[in-house]
């Protein structure tokens, strides 16, 4: 008898291990899950300008110049700027291109003015078919 009473009578014992298939699963799960979204996620794409030296200095250049006030004025290659209107001014502009895309227009904003009323006017330029749109920098200037 004292064989059967340790068979059926005794405690069961717990046991210490952590069945991992579950888990296992789970995350197999959440791989294919990421696999599978990851392609169809679309990034940003910047079109990041370069730095360096140009080649070749452009035949015409048109300035927008902004002073401290914000009031705006145009100039093309050596002429003296005229103070101009943001409608005005992008009128001026396109009619300065002449249809040509590939003549640049270049901001030259002082450096105590809003940054929205820089972007006020890329935006105007930019919405009007001006394509080519920069910003005058000084080079070697940090701080």
């Amino acid at each position: 008898m004292p064989a059967m009473a340790q068979r059926g009578g005794g405690r069961r014992r717990t046991i210490n291990e952590i069945n991992m298939v579950p888990f296992i699963d789970v995350m197999l799960v959440l791989l294919i899950i990421f696999m599978v979204s990851a392609p169809l996620i679309t990034t940003g794409l910047i079109d990041v300008p370069s730095v360096g030296k140009s080649r070749a200095q452009p035949e015409q250049v048109l300035q927008v110049l902004i002073d401290a006030e914000g009031k705006l004025k145009f100039k093309r290659d050596k002429e003296e700027p005229e103070a101009l209107a943001l409608s005005v001014l992008v009128q001026r502009v396109k009619s300065a291109q002449g249809g040509n895309a590939n003549i640049p227009v270049v901001i030259s904003a002082d450096r105590k003015v809003q940054y929205e009323s820089v972007v006020q006017v890329m935006d105007k330029l930019q919405s009007a078919g001006v394509q080519r749109v920069g910003l005058a920098v000084k080079p070697g200037a940090t701080r």
